[in-house]
């Protein structure tokens, strides 16, 4: 079987602040922003890897959601519970002073992890864990 990632989808609360962390602070290039009954898709994705998105999508894309359900998703989001996403770096340091001066929300800086990565995570705008690891050799 050959199968490949495509995209990957992070919910999100504000659009426009998540860009400035997705786009600005790490340097995804949006491909894509579409807005259809009220609510808004953005795809992004990196130069590197053109064949894989990440699209930011509200916390409930389903127009037919109940309120209690809405509320429910955004009581997880601001929990920083919905989603996570990680990118691998070539230099996980680097990363880290790079996203770090734009004013990023740092959750654990640099570190080396028993299982074979050196890692360190951020949340953007909405509550949801980013992470960078870079593989030891």
């Amino acid at each position: 079987m050959d199968i490949k990632l495509s995209q990957c989808f992070i919910a999100v609360d504000d659009h426009d602040a998540a860009l400035g962390f997705y786009r600005d602070a790490l340097g995804l290039e949006v491909r894509n922003d579409i807005g259809f009954e009220g609510m808004r898709w953005v795809t992004l994705g990196s130069t590197a890897q053109p064949e894989v998105e990440v699209v930011l999508e509200p916390p409930v894309a389903d127009p037919g959601a109940t309120d209690a359900d809405r509320q429910a998703a955004a009581e997880l989001l601001a929990k920083g519970l919905l989603r996570a996403v990680n990118f691998r770096t070539p230099d996980c340091d680097a990363t880290f002073e790079k996203i770090r001066a734009t004013g990023a929300d740092v959750l654990q800086e640099p570190m080396d992890q028993p299982y074979g990565v050196r890692d360190c995570a951020f949340r953007d705008p909405a509550g949801n864990m980013v992470r960078f690891a870079q593989p030891r050799a």
